[in-house]
């Protein structure tokens, strides 16, 4: 696809983006105990998710008929095919079922191992975050950028916690150790969208996590590369996607905040 063709498949990837966080936006702080299923330790979801990403499928399906599916809440087949969709519909719903104003709907585009297309829309702000490959990374119709803070002193990280999958927690918590004594500061707001959407625009320098899905990666993951920056796994692999583990930083700090990682995770 050209750049015109990228351009104006995304404008309308907005609008669908639009919708699914109207809606979400229509339904906080309506849900009621008994509508919340765990489906498994610390994995909520509501009727809310399943309605957003129903919005989302039926709209995407209809702008690349061809196109194949994988989502998080599994409302449609998912299925392999050369450009798939990687729908997260509410990323953050734990923060969104506690009313704490920090969740986001993310949407991917990729053709192989390329992201084409990505959304991210923080819900309550109402703050669209959106990039198409060779074309940029904007909010709101504003052009973004990764910081240029060179040094790990300077820089604030951002984390996420593990939340069911703590095999790997002893490594997370010599690597977090470092970030907090070399870093200015540490975050974990429980939106791994919005923490890429952050480093994209150089509100963070520095996110990582591990025990990620796709779906909590392919928006924001194509913000932080078309917004000048890096992204990759812990150990210098590229398929970061698929892996679980990603690390993105601007470019100046990335291969010091992937050393850190490198050095205290424990390959699987």
């Amino acid at each position: 696809m050209n750049n015109a063709t990228l351009a104006q498949l995304t404008r309308h990837t907005r609008v669908a983006v639009q919708k699914a966080a109207d809606f979400i936006r229509g339904e906080a702080g309506k849900v009621q105990p008994g509508q919340v299923e765990e489906k498994f330790l610390n994995g909520l979801v509501s009727y809310v998710d399943r309605g957003a990403e129903e919005i989302l499928v039926e709209a995407l399906g209809r702008l690349l008929p061809d196109a194949a599916f994988l989502t998080e809440e599994e409302t449609v087949a998912q299925t392999d095919a050369p450009l798939q969709w990687i729908i997260d519909p509410l990323d953050g719903t734990t923060n969104f079922l506690f009313n704490l104003p920090h969740y986001a709907v993310s949407v991917g585009l990729r053709s192989g191992n390329a992201l084409l297309v990505g959304v991210v829309q923080h819900v309550p702000l109402n703050q669209q975050y959106y990039a198409w490959a060779g074309g940029g990374a904007f909010c709101d119709e504003q052009r973004i950028r990764v910081s240029q803070r060179a040094s790990m002193s300077g820089c604030l990280v951002a984390t996420g916690f593990p939340y069911n999958a703590f095999d790997r927690e002893e490594d997370y918590f010599r690597a977090l150790k470092v970030f907090m004594n070399t870093s200015r500061g540490v975050r974990r707001f429980g939106a791994a969208a919005l923490d890429l959407a952050y480093v994209a625009s150089g509100q963070y320098d520095v996110f990582f996590e591990y025990g990620l899905s796709p779906w909590d990666i392919a928006g924001g993951a194509l913000l932080v590369q078309e917004a000048g920056g890096r992204v990759g796994d812990f150990d210098s692999g590229r398929d970061y996607l698929f892996d679980g583990e990603l690390v993105a930083a601007n470019g100046l700090v990335f291969e010091d905040a992937q050393g850190v990682l490198k050095q205290h995770f424990t390959k699987n």
